[in-house]
């Protein structure tokens, strides 16, 4: 049977697209997907088109070669199962019902609910955060942003020993963070803070601006958020200079050479499979549309709409025909 895959067309458009059936070569395996995760962020910023059409989907990962051109296919969180062994697999591919990949691209998982699952990438890209913020005891820092990322990045770094607060302006996103055991306040309740780190989890353009004015002397601002093509306005007058602040990103394609005697992208992967059983995924999964009606859910995450965190794709309702 031919595959189906959704295809970026135009800023705003999706559709399903068929494909011929997937064979796979020699070293791959066939790969039924039972869910796909639409990150919040990235995928957010590819459907409207605020990417530059130049840039790489992603070197690091071979499912995603090309360019953000249309039409393109994107996506990076399947979990499926391996045709041959009924494996349950998490598989870094856009959102496919069925396809090859090599084994070793393959990451093998415990026995779990697949729609929580979908959350690997950003339950590895909070660990990467953390490990970038670094030791802190007791310190105060501040989350701006109580999407699923600074949610969960919330959730690791109190594990550390950090004691994080959230500046989050929805006041639905500050209950939820409140109910995972996390204190939240809105932006303007912080501006008075000094803070030696600030980690920016927005997607916010205006949130790095805002972020500066919370840090104390020789603090560093952590910019986890990716803005794509929308400009970012910083002042970086006197007050920058005297208070000699740092600004600095994090990003999880690759593991940073200071932590590289330690952590390998192979540990830091292992521990994300053990991290999943442990944190609350299934509460920041709020939103499960069928496959066939990936379109509605760009939509819905486009808008922003109240109560959505995390949309997943079921593939299993639309094989049993829910459209």
């Amino acid at each position: 049977m031919p595959a189906h895959a959704v295809f970026h067309t135009a800023p705003r458009c999706v559709e399903i697209r068929e494909l011929t059936t997937p064979r796979p070569a020699a070293g791959e395996l066939l790969v039924r997907t039972l869910c796909s995760g639409i990150s919040g962020g990235t995928e957010r910023l590819v459907y409207r088109g605020e990417v530059p059409a130049e840039l790489a989907l992603d070197d690091t990962i071979d499912a995603l070669g090309g360019a953000f051109s249309y039409p393109f296919a994107y996506g990076y969180a399947c979990v499926g199962k391996v045709a041959e062994s009924g494996q349950t697999v998490f598989a870094f591919h856009p959102h496919q019902d069925v396809f090859a990949a090599r084994a070793d691209d393959l990451i093998t998982l415990p026995p779990i609910d697949p729609a929580p699952a979908t959350l690997f990438p950003l339950v590895e890209t909070a660990l990467q955060v953390t490990l970038d913020a670094g030791t802190g005891y007791r310190e105060r820092v501040i989350v701006l942003g109580a999407g699923v990322l600074g949610l969960l990045t919330c959730l690791l770094l109190q594990r550390s020993g950090w004691r994080p607060l959230i500046a989050e302006p929805q006041a639905w996103r500050r209950d939820l963070a409140s109910s995972l055991g996390g204190t939240a306040a809105a932006p303007e309740d912080l501006a008075e803070d000094k803070v030696p780190l600030v980690i920016d989890a927005s997607g916010n353009p205006d949130a790095p601006a805002m972020a500066l004015n919370m840090l104390a002397h020789e603090g560093t601002l952590l910019i986890a958020s990716w803005f794509g093509t929308k400009p970012v306005m910083l002042p970086l007058g006197g007050a920058f200079h005297r208070r000699r602040l740092i600004i600095r990103s994090t990003q999880v394609s690759t593991v940073p050479a200071r932590l590289s005697g330690t952590w390998t992208r192979a540990r830091r992967r292992q521990e994300t499979i053990e991290l999943l059983a442990e944190l609350p995924l299934a509460q920041l999964c709020t939103h499960v549309f069928a496959f066939s009606r990936a379109a509605e859910a760009f939509r819905a995450v486009d808008a922003g709409t109240p109560g959505l965190m995390h949309a997943v794709l079921d593939y299993d309702r639309s094989a049993a025909g829910d459209v």
